[in-house]
C-alpha cells in the first residue's frame, strides 16, 4: 500500500513525457521492469538450476548394495579375485561375486553427465574384509570400462556406526547433510543416518533402477 502513491506518480510522469503511453500501460511498464530487475538479481542460470536438482554427495554401502555376496560370506576363499566380466568376479574358490542392479551405470552417469559435474561419490562401508573390497573395486568395471575405484572420490571403510562415517564425510567435503543421499541394504544403517538429515534409501536388493530413480525423487521432494 505504501508503494501505490509512488507507482502512481511514476506512471503519470511517464505519461507526461510520452503521450503514446496511457496510465495503464505506464503502470504495466513499471511493474515489468521491476520484475526483470528481480529476476536478474537472482541466480537462475542453467548451471545453478541443474546443480540444485541433484545431490552434492551420493554415498553407497558396498556389501549387498553395490555387489553380492558380502565379503564375510567368502571366508575360506576370497582374494585373489579373477576378472570374468565387467559385472562378475570369481574368488580363489571360484565363488561368484556380482555387481548388483545398475551400479556401474549409475557411477558412469554421475561421472559424465553435465548435471552431476559438481557431485562427489563416496563408499560408506563396514565390510569385514576391506582389503578384499579394495581389490574388488579395482577389478569390477562400469559399462564404460572404468574400474569402480576411479569413479569414487571419498572412501569411509571401517567398523563404526554409520553416523560416524557421515560426520567424517561432512568434515572432509563441507557438504551439508541435506545435500547428501545414501543407499544401504540394512535398515538399521538407514535409520541411523537418516537422523543426521541425510536422505537415506533402503535398497534390500541392491542398486536397481527403480531404487535409484525413486531415491533421487525422494531427495528432490525434501529440497
Amino acid at each position: 500500500n505504501l508503494l501505490k502513491p509512488l507507482l502512481l506518480k511514476l506512471s503519470i510522469r511517464i505519461c507526461n513525457s510520452s503521450p503514446n503511453y496511457s496510465l495503464d500501460s505506464a503502470i504495466i511498464r513499471i511493474l515489468s521492469s521491476a520484475f526483470c530487475l528481480r529476476a536478474l538479481s537472482s541466480d537462475y542460470s542453467p548451471e545453478t538450476m541443474a546443480s540444485n536438482r541433484v545431490p552434492k554427495l551420493v554415498a553407497f554401502d558396498l556389501d549387498g548394495t553395490i555387489w553380492s555376496p558380502d565379503m564375510y560370506m567368502l571366508w575360506g576363499g576370497g582374494s585373489p579375485f579373477r576378472f570374468v566380466s565387467n559385472e562378475e568376479l570369481r574368488d580363489s574358490t571360484n565363488a561368484k561375486v556380482k555387481l548388483l542392479g545398475i551400479s556401474g551405470e549409475i557411477l558412469d552417469t554421475i561421472a559424465t553427465a553435465e548435471e552431476w559435474k559438481d557431485t562427489k561419490v563416496a563408499w560408506v562401508s563396514c565390510t569385514d574384509e576391506p582389503e578384499w573390497a579394495d581389490e574388488c573395486m579395482k577389478k569390477f568395471q562400469t559399462p564404460m570400462g572404468v574400474p569402480l575405484v576411479e569413479r569414487v572420490q571419498e572412501q569411509c571403510i571401517y567398523k563404526a556406526n554409520k553416523q560416524t562415517h557421515f560426520n567424517d564425510l561432512q568434515q572432509r567435503t563441507n557438504i551439508p547433510f541435506d545435500d547428501m543421499i545414501f543407499f544401504d541394504n540394512e535398515r538399521g544403517n538407514i535409520n541411523s543416518v537418516e537422523r543426521l538429515g541425510v536422505c537415506s534409501i533402503y535398497c534390500p536388493n541392491g542398486m536397481t533402477r527403480k531404487i535409484w530413480e525413486n531415491g533421487i525423487a525422494s531427495w528432490l521432494q525434501r529440497k
